[in-house]
């Protein structure tokens, strides 16, 4: 019995050494033939701050090549991921101003098969929920008070407060610089009503005193 078990083994094994090269060659004999596809590929994908790259090794055939400060997902390993559009900001994201963020999704180990690819399955939305735009696109609808980042649909939702000064880095409108702007502004703008006002009520001072003044004395 255990004689057969290793002859089986050996043959698995004789077998996968042998295929895996015929299949390389495949994919090398069929790479001419396939770049109108892999072309056009890139145009039906969405990758946010990212560059799709079209290739018959990768999962679904393309990966997104993020920018820097860009991430396709709020988990630290990305190997397996690199099919995700670059919608995740590094940049500091400060939920203390509201409600806790909503769960990333669980992602198993992708199909290989692009026919079972549902974008919505593997996105995050944050407080938005998704919806399929195109084949390899999805668009988040966002709660009322959220908004897209970048204002782009296919970015997660966020409430503005949540985002760090440092996301301006990363040309995100950071809300907490406007209210100071705002607030700074308010101040300025008080101070000049109060310093216009000055020399009205001065005048009226003035001409009460006066008028005190000239009132005869018994």
């Amino acid at each position: 019995m255990a004689g057969r078990l290793v002859n089986v083994v050996a043959i698995l094994a004789v077998v996968f050494l042998v295929v895996q090269p015929i299949s390389a060659s495949i994919n090398d004999e069929l790479s001419p033939f396939a770049a109108p596809y892999l072309d056009a590929l890139c145009k039906e994908v969405e990758c946010g701050k990212g560059t799709c790259k079209a290739s018959l090794d990768y999962t679904f055939n393309y990966m997104c090549e993020c920018e820097a400060g860009w991430k396709r997902s709020r988990f630290q390993d990305e190997e397996d991921l690199k099919f995700l559009p670059c919608v995740i900001p590094n940049c500091t994201l400060d939920y203390s101003c509201g409600t806790a963020p909503p769960p990333a999704p669980e992602i198993k180990e992708p199909p290989k098969n692009s026919s079972f690819y549902d974008p919505c399955y593997y996105a995050y939305c944050g407080e938005g929920s998704c919806t399929k735009s195109l084949r390899y696109g999805h668009k988040c609808e966002c709660k009322q008070g959220f908004t897209n980042l970048l204002n782009i649909t296919a970015f997660p939702c966020y409430d503005q407060c949540v985002l760090g000064s440092d996301c301006a880095r990363l040309g995100i409108t950071v809300a907490k610089n406007t209210a100071n702007n705002t607030s700074t502004s308010s101040s300025n703008n008080s101070g000049n009503h109060a310093s216009s006002s000055l020399p009205g009520s001065f005048v009226w001072l003035t001409i009460l005193i006066m008028s005190v003044a000239m009132v005869p004395r018994t």
